[in-house]
């Protein structure tokens, strides 16, 4: 048996027990809720996350087939499809799950069907999401998981995650339950409806951190289908480390802020729905305020920390520690003056300093040139002055203190 056929078999195992399913449909509940009722007894545990955000017009008899890449290892995989910004209900009426081949192909055998309260259709109303019921089998850590969804009639305002920084899939029809390639021709660099994956680890003490951020945690500038944002270089020392955390889950949108809507809903605005409400979630890293900052709008150091504060409050009374990074330098990108340094050295020196956070892991020392502390340093910068090429994303998932993510909140 070859190494790559080996690794086939092993990884189709995870979906290799067929599920019943019954013909009508179920419907979700409009509050976001756990994947079980009493979770804490599932202890399931978030291994793919992405945020929602408002995407274009939905389209009927669309299908979509999602590539994305896990962090923890475990049985029972949910997903949990999201209507956030939907304006009307939204039906979906087949949802498949298997692992990935290559490009829109799947391994063979291990395509199965989701179900929602052991029906094959969900309408997930506008502003709910909906966790399917678990799937037998265990998926492996760093596994390339594939979700393919269809609606017979979406429209109106989609949910979804714009910049996926990964090729996926979209056909005519419903073409779901194949696993052939064939009817899959057409490409997206977007995942729609689809916004967290769990699984229930073996060890029921398994926990999760979720990166809170902007373009820099989206990926942009890290290399398109090689999972090279920092929280997936994370993803891979936490697989190989004595920890507790395995799970991560990549909450970042490119170009958000903390205080402000914009670039999809400011971090304070959604940090229930897109952080505090994944599976077993023991830490939130917080990385943003770069954009508020140079955004031009006269948000002040006062202004930022007291919206870090904000976050850290709630973070906190939801029983999680909050791990929080500084601002990296931005000098060379076009929006950079001296007025703007000036409040991100200020909002730094709160970071490092006040003792409100649970650990800092000190991003601006990591990237910053020691030539021009307030320039990247060109090993590790993409070229345009704020974002770190895949160099600088691993330099900065190498410098986080993994017992940092493992405290009590």
């Amino acid at each position: 048996m070859t190494g790559r056929f080996a690794r086939a078999v092993a990884l189709t195992a995870v979906l290799l027990t067929s599920v019943a399913c019954q013909t009508g449909p179920a419907r979700a509940t409009p509050a976001s809720k756990p994947p079980a009722q009493g979770a804490a007894a599932r202890h399931d545990v978030v291994t793919w996350g992405a945020a929602a955000d408002r995407m274009g017009q939905g389209t009927a008899d669309r299908g979509y087939r999602l590539v994305v890449h896990t962090s923890a290892a475990g049985s029972g995989l949910r997903v949990r499809l999201s209507n956030a910004f939907g304006d009307r209900p939204l039906t979906l009426d087949s949802v498949y799950a298997g692992l990935e081949r290559q490009g829109a192909a799947l391994e063979p055998g291990s395509n199965r069907r989701l179900t929602f309260d052991g029906a094959r259709t969900v309408t997930v109303p506008a502003g709910a999401t909906a966790w399917s019921d678990p799937l037998p089998g265990s998926l492996p850590a760093g596994s390339d998981l594939v979700v393919s969804l269809h609606s017979p009639d979406a429209a109106g305002p989609a949910t979804g995650h714009g910049m996926a920084m990964q090729t996926s899939y979209v056909t005519q029809g419903d073409h779901t339950a194949e696993e052939s390639a064939a009817d899959w021709t057409e490409t997206t660099g977007s995942w729609w409806y689809l916004d967290s994956v769990s699984v229930r680890p073996s060890d029921p003490a398994t926990g999760a951190v979720v990166a809170l951020g902007d373009s820099i945690t989206d990926g942009w500038a890290s290399t398109t289908d090689l999972n090279r944002r920092w929280p997936d270089y994370l993803a891979r020392r936490l697989q190989k480390a004595h920890t507790e955390v395995k799970g991560v889950a990549d909450e970042g949108i490119s170009g958000n802020q903390v205080l402000a809507d914009g670039a999809g809903q400011a971090a304070l605005h959604r940090l229930d729905r897109d952080v505090l409400s994944q599976p077993g979630v023991r830490t939130v890293f917080l990385f943003e305020g770069v954009n508020d900052i140079k955004a031009h709008t006269g948000v002040t150091a006062a202004d930022l920390i007291a919206g870090y504060r904000e976050i850290v409050r709630r973070a906190h009374a939801a029983g999680k520690c909050v791990v929080a990074s500084t601002v990296g330098p931005f000098e060379g990108w076009p929006e950079w003056d001296q007025a703007g340094e000036a409040v991100r050295q200020e909002v730094n020196q709160y970071i490092r300093t006040s003792g409100e956070v649970d650990a800092v892991t000190d991003f601006d020392r990591i990237l910053r040139s020691p030539y021009d502390q307030a320039r990247m340093l060109p090993f590790l910068d993409s070229g345009d002055h704020i974002h770190p090429n895949d160099k600088g994303m691993q330099a900065m998932a190498d410098a986080v203190d993994l017992a940092s993510l493992d405290c009590d909140g």
